[in-house]
């Protein structure tokens, strides 16, 4: 059974390989992007499955027990990340059928793509502090060379941009891992949650959690730490930035909740108010940034910094219904992002553009669409009944109970500028008359294969809000299992025996 954690990894190599062993046939690599994303999906659910029935899914690569070896845990959080970014994989292998050109798909799109799957999925089972900075690199390298992809001067830009910020986080986590382990001997997450509270430096160990604040904070794109990301994630074809804005800042985020819930507990009255404070500027700064926006995927890019800050918010709160709420945000999220890039791509295919000065007659030509980007747009904002409203409604809840009433404003208040953001994409894309300007011949073609994912993610979007009360049940569970950490620290520290 514990060799279901092997396969999210196993299955995207080996479609990389195969991709790379049929390089010169476009048909051949579509093919096995379109079957490998299905079969992720299937081993995620699986997973996801075994999870909750046994809690725990703990496997020792090469039968070293850890702490000495190198461990995979699945826990619901991990599941629930695995199964929520396989659907987005599927989601953006069918988009990129219509949506991706042919020069980007020789230049190694989809063996790419599956790497970059290998990597998050990596980072979501590791139970080693080091394998976690590993598996960071691997998403690195795939995404800045996806994010070039083309090679035109804009994307070259930022893609240098991208790679020198994450190259300095990964100077820092790999600092931190360093200090870490020359106090606790430790790399396995389990054995240092388990050998730090007898460190006798609690100053030295503050220290240590604020390098792995900054490390994660960039890679999530946390306030003052998120300037790469809007300079950067507007550049690329349409999938890969939607792959992006749904995937990589959250598995700085997943790395957050992970660490500072396991680890770096022994004085959350500096870390957790600390990254309260963080979460509060994230949220205002980002939203800020999106209504100073003229251009569609800029707003979308600013707007993944302000919903940033209501995923480590719960973090900041820490109790078991924040971290809920966060964690729910964090499902939610994803979908609605990718979505919002997915119809992004789909307009820039219908007028060739993406300023929305220059866009506008919509919601005529194709009422499907503005109907469409409404479902994620409103649940963005957080209207109800969408997915948006109740993680919203559950941060809010839980700060008030906390008494952490400044960040309840900046979570309400950041809400409403959501909100005037999204009508402002409405009324530029879609409710002004049409430009001059016609649009692009073939456009219906490529639209309608578009629409697939788009309508697969609305509905779940609708489907979320409409059964929030299961899916925030499981992410209560996920967070009493992050919440216990003695639980996380016993499977994992005692599998070998078992």
């Amino acid at each position: 059974m514990n060799l279901l954690l092997v396969l999210p990894i196993v299955i995207p190599l080996a479609a990389a390989a195969a991709c790379l062993m049929v390089w010169r046939s476009r048909r051949a690599q579509r093919a096995i992007a379109v079957v490998t994303s299905f079969a992720l999906l299937a081993a995620a659910i699986a997973v996801f499955a075994a999870v909750r029935e046994r809690s725990f899914l703990i496997t020792e690569l090469g039968s070293w027990p850890a702490p000495f070896g190198i461990v995979l845990v699945a826990d619901l959080l991990s599941a629930l990340m695995l199964t929520v970014s396989a659907v987005i994989a599927v989601a953006t292998t069918i988009y990129s059928l219509a949506s991706m050109e042919a020069r980007h798909e020789r230049f190694g799109f989809y063996p790419l793509s599956m790497l970059l799957m290998m990597g998050v999925n990596g980072a979501f089972l590791t139970g080693d502090l080091f394998n976690l900075y590993v598996w960071f690199e691997v998403m690195l390298i795939s995404s800045f060379v996806l994010m070039v992809l083309g090679g035109e001067k804009e994307q070259m830009e930022s893609g240098i941009k991208y790679v020198t910020l994450n190259l300095i986080s990964s100077s820092f986590f790999l600092t931190g891992i360093g200090v870490l382990y020359a106090v606790t001997g430790a790399l396995n997450l389990a054995d240092i949650a388990r050998a730090l509270p007898a460190a006798e430096q609690p100053g030295l160990v503050a220290a240590i959690a604020v390098i792995f604040l900054v490390a994660f904070g960039i890679k999530a794109a946390v306030f003052p730490l998120f300037f790469w990301l809007p300079a950067s994630y507007h550049t690329p074809p349409a999938a890969v930035s939607a792959i992006f804005a749904a995937l990589l800042t959250k598995v700085g985020v997943y790395a957050l909740l992970r660490v500072f819930t396991l680890v770096f507990v022994h004085d959350p009255g500096f870390t957790h108010q600390l990254i309260l404070l963080i979460a509060g500027l994230t949220m205002i700064t980002g939203v800020l940034g999106a209504v100073a926006q003229n251009e569609f995927r800029r707003i979308l890019s600013f707007h993944i910094i302000s919903q940033i800050g209501y995923m480590i918010m719960g973090l900041g709160i820490f109790t078991s219904f924040a971290l809920a709420a966060s964690i729910f945000y964090v499902l939610h999220h994803i979908i609605v992002k990718a979505n919002l890039f997915f119809i992004s791509g789909i307009v820039h295919r219908i007028r060739g553009t993406y300023e929305l000065k220059r866009l506008g007659g919509l919601q005529t030509l194709t009422p499907f669409l503005a109907l469409l980007f409404f479902v994620p747009a409103m649940s963005l904002a957080g209207i109800p009944p969408l997915s948006g409203f109740f993680a919203k409604l559950g941060l809010v809840r839980a700060g008030i109970a906390a008494g952490e009433f400044p960040i309840v404003a900046a979570a309400v208040a950041t809400g409403f500028f959501t909100l005037f953001s999204m009508t402002k994409i409405w009324n530029e894309a879609f409710w002004k008359p049409a430009p001059e300007s016609t649009e692009l011949p073939g456009w219906r073609a490529a639209a309608r294969v578009m629409m697939v994912p788009v309508i697969a993610l609305a509905l779940l979007t609708v489907a979320i809000g409409l059964g929030a009360g299961w899916l925030f049940s499981v992410s209560l569970e996920a967070s009493e299992q992050l919440m216990h950490r003695e639980v996380y620290m016993r499977h994992v520290l005692e599998a070998g025996s078992r």
